[in-house]
């Protein structure tokens, strides 16, 4: 006898009604940061790797980007905070299914021997192009501008320099990339929902960090609203208010 099972919209739905109502449980989201703050003293999330490269960010968030690439099939993705290469790979392979041209990397510092390595990828690296420079000078942006042209499928994502004002001043350049229907993800505002990093001394913290940078740009600029339905199910993540889409 054939079993039958519900409608693939009817599934779909029943997951956004249960992701709200998880995101609600403020016990629960309390429990799931206090996770997050004890796990990283382990170094929970520097464990993950794509091909072999680390990726600095929980598999929950970069499954989110993978949702987000899928839907929204990006020409060029633009990721300031190049790290250890792997988050880079990961969106290469994506977008060489997806029919995106170019993942530009932005990082001040790219060590050699991670560059042979990512060469090394060679159909990968053909949709991967570097530039060893401060995200914030003024001949970044011009050799991005040369790279994507007038392209309207732009995303971004802010991973590098964490404190509020580098990271304001990112949100306000990189945000004139990113037309309508297209998302700019803001990395690590956790750290405004967590004690204070004793473990790992930054320049950052409480009061100081991507999520106090993002209240002040949300205040002015409202072409971007928090995508609470990729959030909502997501319960463990770096990014939290930080997934951008631009709603004009």
């Amino acid at each position: 006898m054939q079993k039958k099972i519900i409608s693939k919209t009817k599934f779909l739905k029943l997951n956004v009604e249960s992701a709200k109502k998880m995101s609600m449980n403020k016990a629960l989201k309390q429990q799931a940061n206090k996770v997050l703050f004890e796990a990283d003293k382990f170094r929970w999330m520097h464990q993950t790797t794509w091909l072999g490269e680390p990726i600095l960010n929980l598999p929950q968030d970069m499954f989110a980007i993978q949702e987000i690439i899928w839907k929204t099939k990006p020409e060029y993705i633009i990721e300031v905070g190049v790290a250890w290469g792997g988050s880079l790979l990961f969106q290469s392979m994506l977008m060489d299914y997806t029919g995106g041209k170019k993942i530009i990397g932005i990082d001040i510092f790219i060590p050699n021997d991670l560059k042979q390595r990512l060469k090394s990828q060679k159909k990968l690296f053909k949709k991967i192009q570097l530039i060893e420079s401060s995200s914030l000078e003024d001949d970044t942006v011009k050799k991005i501008k040369t790279i994507i042209k007038k392209s309207k499928k732009v995303m971004v994502i802010l991973d590098s320099h964490h404190t509020e004002d580098h990271v304001l001043q990112e949100l306000n350049i990189y945000s004139k990339f990113i037309s309508k229907g297209n998302y700019l993800i803001c990395g690590d505002t956790i750290i405004d929902f967590i004690p204070e990093q004793k473990h790992r001394p930054r320049p950052w913290g409480p009061k100081n960090n991507p999520h106090t940078a993002l209240k002040k740009f949300i205040k002015k600029n409202k072409r971007f609203k928090s995508d609470k339905e990729i959030e909502n199910k997501l319960l463990f993540s770096c990014n939290p208010n930080g997934y951008l889409k631009a709603t004009i």
